[in-house]
This record gives structure tokens, sequence and C-alpha cells, in this order.
């Protein structure tokens, strides 16, 4: 998986959002999943989730996916 951003926008509501996921590797062998979200336009807030194996992040990267996209995402 690559560099992943979805956007939620609703101009009546003022709603402009974006969530990126992201796997890269680690200085020590292992995998990270990065994910950074916030108000489009402004510094955004990040996480970062490290799993032994890139398959794992993986997983976890499409687990946030789908519920990001449950939730309005795309």
């Amino acid at each position: 998986m690559t560099a992943l951003m979805l956007t939620r926008g609703d101009k009546l509501r003022n709603v402009a959002r974006f969530y990126k996921l992201d796997v890269q590797p680690t200085l020590f062998g292992e995998w990270s999943l990065v994910r950074e979200w916030g108000r489009i336009g402004r510094a955004g807030r990040v996480y970062i989730e490290t799993h032994s194996t890139r398959g794992l992040a993986d997983i976890a990267a499409v687990s946030n996916r789908t519920r990001k996209l449950r939730r309005g995402y795309r």
C-alpha cells in the first residue's frame, strides 16, 4: 500500500477534513502505519503504529480505510 489520502467535505456544515494513511519501514526492521488527520489547510495530528511485519501494517491500514469510508471520507 502506498500513501492514501481521504477527504470529507460538507460546505453547509463547514466540514473540510482529511485523513492520510501511509505504511513505512522503520530503522529496526519493523513496519509503521502512519496516520495523519485534521482540517484541510491546517497541520494535522499524527499517530504512528508499529507492526512486526508489512502484512500486519497493511491489514491495519485497510481496516482504518474501511472505517473512514463508512464515515463518509472519499
